[in-house]
């Protein structure tokens, strides 16, 4: 503690002991440990302290703020104690050592305001007591959002951002780098388990789901320690978060080191992105590509100059100098007691004295580096802060005052509330023209330095400067980095990977695995008829019922519109087929006309066979219609035409049959059939039977007409241009008679095979008949079992097939005689054969 002659005194908090180093037994309490157990001295928070006091020296000698007013200060060492911070507030509130609550020994305020402390940890009770008694509190590091309550802290102040903002700006950065599965490390303080509550909370609102979180401890622990490190060491997450402060992770950090745990990439945060102590060159293995969010930095003009000044023999006021030279120089006073463990571990024996001529200047460490200052220069504006708003007090013009009947406060015997007016409403320029003020929460601009820490060339980690995230900046453009600046552990440019499961490329769908996080999952392909077109969709899309997915289910693309077409091959050949079929019975009949006077033809009917090979013929050419693009005409025409011309093929058959009976039967004496003899008989059962089968097709058509339609399910990726037959009912109606017919026609002439004449067609008739009805059987689980254009065929191959059944069976041995056997086409063979039979 130090206090030059002056009006004013402000107090800074600072940690510049750390009690526990790894070396400590890890049941030692923090509140039992003596001060004469210190062990670490931390250059990088004694920079901070003589921040502050350089910045009162030079609010001291500025003419224009404050004249005639000189500030003093008074500093404590928290040693990162909570309670040690909450004994020195005492003190400060107090005025004296003896701690006696709501008791001031003093007749008038000799503290401004408190800087401090370092951690949210001490912070967090520091300003609660100092709240009671409405005390300003500036603090330059602590960043844990609830102290922007000031409901709760109404007289704390800080020159940072909160932890609010910086899990905000994590996210982004996580987010930016498609790293969706990372660890969290916290320090065992409130900070870090609020610090944890609220990243949770802010990448609950994203993608990234956390493999592990443990709380690092505040004193050292083997155990601990080495149980987060076989985590860090077992978990896939190549990216953990760190929010430590750094003499708590420092530790842990040697262990990792020690267990050579790398290819992991360290987010690290403000609490400890730029800690020379923690970036040592022999962890450069691990921590090399380390990422971090740093305070915005400045170049305080004029510090380095009173850092190289500072001397043991010639600073007065100044706690630590004779430390501060052992740490620097490696050196001992001879009048000094104090053995700090970290020297004896470097030099060993080998001690050598301080004479106090070592030279500063000589020394190339980076405690004097202030081109890049940022908690030091965090530290520089909380001291000015206090100052203005000091110097708004001291400069009230009565009557104008923002108290009671516009009275202003007494720069000499002013109370605390006063004072914490003009803070609250602080607004200034600094000498690096940049504005300083602090939101209706007490907090400073929310904006932050993204690092890189590099290994050069030389074997050190230095980090550099890669980017900004500044939430001033409208939404989208917060996150400002260079990527070809990055760095990556092992020196890789290319951005490490970290997810549970890598991403499921457009053609799949994420499927979560039970009782796993949903980064955690695995990819499954959509689909038919659906798509994905993103990276890591979480369901597919179906396509228009036009449309189709292709192969790699990552676009729809139009269906195939597919109908037995003249344009393929399989249309052509049924085509060519059909009307070479109609050319045979064409042929055949040509021929029976020309022979009608031979004893062949005129046997059995000869108008009868005219009939039935022109129906023939018409089966043939109507299997045209089938092929083609159906229309509504043609799908009208195309089953209705089949059925008639077939009914009239078969009734030609039945009728011939029933002739052949009638006409031997009749030969009998005294039959009574001789009268049905003739062709009034045929022309009745050919009108008849094929009478029925219209009727049936024009009720089919004037109740429900077949029409044309694009059939989209039966066929995946295909648009079958079809005939609906409107009613199935009648189609198997129109099909079930003629299968009536042919089993009728099957069944006469069955019974009539054995009749004897050489003109007897039963056993013909009997062969086509039997054709005829086992094709028709064979179509209706073939015709079932299709679709689309290959069911049309299997309807024209059975109407080929069974027309040239009938064709074959019932003409072919008369084509014989007649063309090839004209000596037997005589009635005298024809009769003599017949009775020989």
């Amino acid at each position: 503690y130090s206090l030059p002659n002056g009006n004013h005194n402000r107090s800074g908090f600072f940690s510049i002991y750390l009690y526990c180093s790894q070396h400590c037994s890890s049941n030692i309490m923090q509140e039992l440990i003596e001060p004469s157990q210190l062990q670490r001295f931390i250059l990088r928070q004694y920079r901070w302290l003589q921040s502050m006091i350089f910045a009162i020296e030079e609010i001291n000698k500025n003419p224009n703020l404050l004249p005639n007013i000189t500030l003093g200060y008074g500093i404590y060492d928290t040693c990162f104690l909570i309670s040690t911070a909450l004994e020195g507030s005492m003190w400060l509130i107090t005025g004296q050592e003896e701690l006696i609550p709501n008791y001031r020994c003093t007749s008038h305020t000799p503290l401004v305001a408190i800087i401090g402390d370092a951690t949210s940890g001490a912070s967090i009770p520091m300003a609660r007591l100092l709240g009671l008694y409405h005390y300003p509190q500036i603090s330059y590091y602590a960043a844990a959002d609830i102290l922007s309550d000031k409901f709760q802290f109404p007289s704390f102040f800080r020159t940072i951002t909160t932890t609010e903002i910086q899990s905000l700006s994590i996210a982004r950065l996580l987010l930016h780098f498609g790293w969706t599965w990372i660890g969290i490390l916290v320090e065992d303080t409130d900070f870090g388990e609020i610090s944890m509550q609220s990243l949770k909370e802010e990448l609950a609102k994203t993608n990234v789901c956390i493999s592990f979180s443990e709380i690092v401890p505040t004193i050292y622990s083997p155990t601990k320690i080495n149980h987060i490190a076989d985590v860090i060491k077992k978990s896939s997450a190549n990216v953990i978060v760190n929010i430590c402060f750094d003499a708590y992770i420092v530790p842990l950090m040697e262990e990792v080191s020690n267990q050579n745990i790398t290819g992991k990439t360290w987010l690290a945060s403000v609490s400890s992105s730029t800690s020379r102590d923690l970036f040592k060159n022999h962890r450069a293995r691990t921590l090399t590509g380390a990422i971090g969010l740093a305070l915005p930095k400045s170049n305080i003009p004029g510090l380095r100059h009173f850092l190289l000044n500072l001397h043991p023999f010639t600073s007065q006021y100044n706690m630590y100098l004779e430390t501060f030279w052992e740490e620097v120089f490696y050196c001992k006073w001879a009048n000094n007691d104090t053995y700090h463990t970290m020297i004896t571990n470097e030099i060993g024996n080998n001690i050598k004295l301080c004479t106090g001529k070592e030279n500063l200047n000589e020394l190339n460490i980076s405690f004097f580096d202030v081109s890049e200052s940022r908690t030091t220069y965090s530290v520089y504006n909380a001291v000015y802060a206090a100052a203005h708003a000091l110097h708004e007090l001291y400069t009230c013009k009565p009557g104008q005052g923002p108290f009671g009947n516009g009275t202003c406060a007494n720069i000499h015997y002013f109370e605390p509330w006063q004072l914490l007016h003009y803070i609250k409403n602080v607004h200034f320029v600094n000498k690096l023209s940049e504005e300083i003020y602090f939101d209706k929460k007490g907090n400073s601009l929310p904006m932050f330095d993204l690092i890189n820490w590099h290994l050069n060339t030389d074997g050190n980690l230095e980090y550099v400067d890669v980017g900004r995230i500044d939430f001033r900046l409208p939404p989208g453009k917060e996150l400002i980095i260079n990527n070809t600046a990055l760095m990556w552990n092992g020196g890789h440019k290319e951005v490490p990977r970290s997810v549970c499961s890598e991403s499921c490329p457009p053609g799949y769908r994420k499927a979560a695995r039970p009782g796993e996080q949903i980064c955690c999952f695995d990819c499954i392909q959509c689909s038919e008829g659906e798509i994905s077109n993103q990276t890591d969709s979480s369901d597919c899309l179906q396509c228009p019922d036009d449309h189709w997915s292709n192969a790699r289910r990552d676009k729809c693309i139009p269906k195939l519109i597919e109908f037995l077409s003249y344009k393929e091959t399989l249309g052509v050949i049924l085509a060519s087929i059909s009307i070479v079929s109609s050319l045979l019975p064409a042929a055949i009949l040509y021929t029976f006309l020309k022979y009608h006077e031979t004893p062949v033809v005129k046997a059995n009917n000869c108008e009868l066979s005219y009939l039935l090979l022109f129906a023939l013929m018409l089966c043939s050419l109507c299997c045209l219609i089938f092929i083609g693009r159906p229309v509504a005409v043609t799908c009208a025409l195309r089953q209705t035409a089949f059925g008639i011309v077939f009914a009239l093929s078969v009734s030609c058959v039945l009728a011939k049959t029933i002739i052949v009976v009638i006409a031997f039967n009749a030969t009998k004496p005294n039959s009574s059939l001789k009268k049905w003899v003739g062709h009034k008989l045929s022309n009745t059962i050919v009108s008849m039977g094929t009478l029925l089968q219209v009727i049936i097709c024009i009720i089919w058509l004037t109740s429900s007409p077949p029409f044309p339609q694009q059939n989209m399910k039966s066929e995946p990726g295909k648009i079958i241009i079809e005939c609906n037959e409107g009613s199935p009912v009648a189609f198997w109606c129109m099909l079930g008679y003629m299968g009536l017919l042919a089993t009728v026609s099957f069944i006469v002439a069955f019974l009539a095979r054995n009749l004897p004449d050489s003109f007897n067609e039963a056993k013909f008739i009997t062969f086509s008949m039997l054709v005829f009805v086992t094709v028709w059987l064979s179509f209706i689980p073939a015709y079932l079992s299709t679709r689309g254009k290959y069911m049309v065929a299997v309807e024209i191959f059975a109407i080929l097939t069974s027309s040239a059944g009938l064709l074959i069976c019932l003409f072919f041995p008369k084509c014989y005689i007649i063309l090839l056997r004209p000596d037997i086409n005589t009635r005298e063979y024809l009769m003599g054969k017949g009775s020989q039979q």
